[in-house]
């Protein structure tokens, strides 16, 4: 008992710092935000980058910020009050660019943003830090092909069906998978809801036993693809195509599982943006290109490159 009363009081204590106001920050040590769509495992990465950039900027204070659930109006606020306590720079993950316009650019008019993951090229943003994500869906595609070079029916998982991030990837698959037999004929939405997403699953298992292959577009959809097929007993039944780096996706590929898997460069993403960020409100856009764009490649991990991937993932983190 007195380690679940600890632990409610923890719990409760965490409750309340989470809620509580952003204080006001210093005004001789600017500070730079780097706000994503929602939580998720994904996402640990681009803290790790965060923490590597302000180890070698100490002058600047460096945050990564969650909104409290993956929504326009969540993340909006959140944005504003980091603004109001002073912040000099955002990079944002914005939930979905079509409908935040006017949000971003309110944020952008009142301090410096920059898009990361998914972009919003119809706003003031500075630049935008991130994959292609229509080259990674069709490197979804070229896993799919080799996978089965005979065709099949695929169908995809994905977090915000309206972020351009999944946009991309999807019209990227599909874009790759024209002139074959392998057809990805329907893509379900689960709001960054794990156990959605793990129920559009099993419920597509029941109402669509003919697919062959299942195609998890954002991080955390392939892992809740592999517990839905191991649940039903049909690993190694049905093509699986992933993408990032979630352990049980890497074990996946690992075990053959999983086909393979599309990585980004969260890590990347976070470290050269913050970077960028204060370079930028130094006076210096050397570094922002006339497009705007810095793409950082994706990369396809298969079995024989798990083990070193994985290595290098620590490393980063400087585990």
């Amino acid at each position: 008992m007195k380690h679940l009363r600890r632990n409610a009081a923890l719990f409760f204590a965490g409750l309340m710092l989470s809620a509580a106001p952003i204080a006001a920050h210093a005004a001789d040590k600017p500070t730079l935000a780097f706000v994503v769509n929602g939580a998720s495992d994904f996402w640990k990465a681009a803290e790790a980058g965060v923490k590597k950039a302000q180890s070698e900027m100490p002058d600047y204070t460096m945050e990564l910020k969650y909104p409290e659930q993956a929504a326009v109006a969540v993340q909006q606020r959140l944005m504003e009050d980091l603004v109001t306590a002073g912040v000099k720079g955002i990079m944002v993950s914005a939930v979905d660019p079509k409908t935040q316009t006017d949000g971003l650019n309110k944020i952008g008019s009142q301090t410096a943003l920059f898009t990361t993951d998914s972009d919003a090229p119809k706003t003031n943003r500075v630049a935008y830090i991130g994959s292609s994500n229509v080259d990674a869906g069709m490197q979804a595609a070229e896993i799919a092909k080799k996978a089965m070079p005979n065709g099949g029916k695929c169908l995809g998982f994905v977090g915000l069906l309206g972020a351009d991030n999944a946009k991309e990837r999807i019209q990227g698959m599909k874009d790759g998978l024209k002139g074959t037999k392998i057809d990805l004929v329907d893509v379900r939405g689960d709001d960054i809801d794990q156990t959605r997403a793990k129920k559009n699953v099993e419920d597509a298992l029941v109402a669509s036993p003919d697919v062959t292959c299942m195609v998890g577009f954002y991080s955390y959809n392939t892992p809740r693809i592999y517990e839905a097929l191991r649940d039903a007993g049909k690993l190694g039944q049905i093509t699986v195509v992933g993408f990032d780096d979630d352990p049980i996706t890497l074990g996946g590929v690992k075990e053959g599982t999983i086909a393979a898997t599309v990585v980004q460069q969260p890590f990347e993403w976070a470290y050269q943006g913050m970077k960028l960020m204060a370079s930028v409100l130094k006076g210096d856009k050397s570094g922002v290109p006339a497009n705007g764009l810095i793409i950082i490649p994706t990369v396809i991990v298969g079995k024989d490159d798990v083990e070193k991937y994985a290595a290098n993932l620590k490393a980063m983190a400087g585990k």
